[in-house]
């Protein structure tokens, strides 16, 4: 917990502050996203855009997006410096999303 200017050390941690601890998780959710979350949204984005409907486990895939975004939100509300990296995530999901139901209903 932060207070003022001083950081608190987390027990068991060696002496790791928990801002330094957000940062390191912050830092393993980005690098799982750019390893397995981008290259299936890249792809779902083209097969979107090539007119193609989700499958099941495409759909699957962007509710698990989904769901960790909502669970990582209150660390990155905590760290604005990573809010413009995470709004460009949802403007992705969001056309893949808008694509993806206008290729449902046949537009």
């Amino acid at each position: 917990m932060v207070n003022g200017d001083e950081k608190q050390q987390l027990p068991g941690r060696g002496g790791m502050t928990e801002s330094a601890q957000e940062y390191g998780i912050i830092l393993a959710l980005i690098s799982r996203f750019e390893k397995q979350r981008l290259p299936r949204l890249k792809a779902l984005k083209e097969k979107t855009g090539n007119g193609e409907l989700l499958s099941d486990e495409d759909i699957e895939f962007l509710g698990t997006v989904i769901r960790d975004a909502q669970q990582s939100k209150p660390l990155i509300d905590r760290h604005p410096e990573w809010q413009t990296f995470c709004a460009n995530v949802v403007h992705l999901y969001e056309t893949i999303t808008e694509k993806a139901l206008d290729n449902e209903n046949g537009s």
